[in-house]
């Protein structure tokens, strides 16, 4: 009786162990796709074409395809192609879409097999700057534009007689209105528009600036900040007027700058003139010897920041002016 009971406990736990070794030959072991992160190719304005390569298939691919970011480790929270189901391994292609100009994007293959998701390595790119186009005032002047670091500048000064609403801007010829003013107003050096208006563009007070309307739909008056990032991309006020001025002199025949032109290169394709400026009381001086740029910013109630270059100097000089006095205008792309 106890030699029975003996064996028939040996033979539930042979049963029991048995069962064991079952359950555990049953259990599956997941395996993990694998997938290598490929070229970028075909990179424009707003897209380009990203290569992959998917070297193991798991236990099976769900889900496949690019995420990307501006951001490094880019998941597929991120932006993503989604490429479906994958059945053998190999090259895949995604067409990547929506970006943005002249930004670097980060960005990862990935590869899901039963909610497990995996990427490969990370590689980043470029777009392609947006193309620079040339843009007219409310009048129908077109103006050339030039790309300088980060910022799209008109490579002309400004001569627009209407806002970009296509209302008429005041022009005020008489010396003693002009010194009254309060108000917007323009005038053309001397006020002869036949001689100054195309070389030199109008010479507006601040009040003109300070509508907001001035320049065309896109574009602004630069702030005091914005001229500061152009002088310091070129290497600081003492130099940038140089790769700012048109070349050339008067005494020369070959410019409209007087001789003798310190170090003008234009090298930036800005083309800086020197187109005056009309004083508080209505006169007129510094044509041929130095042009000033409005700033947007004001200093205080009653005056506002500017830029200048000189025909003897290098350098872009700042200062502080009342706002009745008129000056030229670049604009800037927003």
């Amino acid at each position: 009786m106890i030699i029975k009971l003996i064996n028939i406990i040996n033979l539930n736990l042979i049963i029991f162990g048995l069962y064991s070794i079952i359950e555990i030959s049953c259990t599956k072991i997941e395996r993990e796709p694998k997938v290598v992160t490929g070229t970028i190719t075909d990179i424009t304005t707003s897209s380009a074409v990203a290569e992959a390569n998917l070297i193991d298939l798991g236990d099976g691919i769900n889900q496949h395809g690019h995420c990307w970011s501006i951001f490094p480790n880019a998941d597929i929270s991120d932006s993503k192609t989604s490429l479906g189901h994958k059945t053998n391994t190999g090259s895949f292609t995604s067409i990547i879409t929506g970006l943005t100009p002249n930004t670097t994007y980060f960005l990862r293959a990935y590869a899901e097999s039963n909610n497990v998701t995996v990427y490969g390595n990370q590689i980043f790119f470029k777009t392609a700057d947006a193309p620079v186009n040339d843009v007219a005032d409310a009048d129908g002047n077109v103006y050339d534009v030039v790309r300088i670091g980060t910022q799209v500048w008109m490579s002309a000064n400004l001569k627009t007689t209407k806002y970009n609403d296509g209302s008429n801007i005041p022009l005020v010829t008489d010396n003693t209105t002009w010194s009254n003013l309060t108000t917007p107003g323009y005038c053309w050096y001397y006020n002869d528009a036949a001689t100054y208006k195309n070389a030199y563009g109008a010479l507006y007070n601040w009040y003109t600036v300070n509508t907001g309307k001035l320049c065309p739909a896109g574009w602004h008056v630069p702030s005091d900040a914005e001229w500061t990032t152009l002088t310091v991309y070129l290497g600081g006020e003492s130099v940038a007027g140089g790769k700012l001025k048109s070349t050339g002199t008067i005494e020369g025949g070959t410019g409209l700058w007087y001789s003798p032109n310190t170090g003008a290169t234009n090298e930036t394709g800005f083309t800086a003139v020197p187109g005056g400026y009309r004083d508080s009381d209505g006169s007129f001086s510094g044509i041929g010897d130095t042009g000033y740029w409005w700033s947007s910013t004001e200093s205080s109630s009653t005056y506002a920041l500017l830029r200048g270059m000189r025909y003897v100097s290098s350098v872009v000089f700042r200062g502080s002016i009342s706002k009745t006095i008129g000056f030229s205008v670049r604009c800037v792309r927003d």
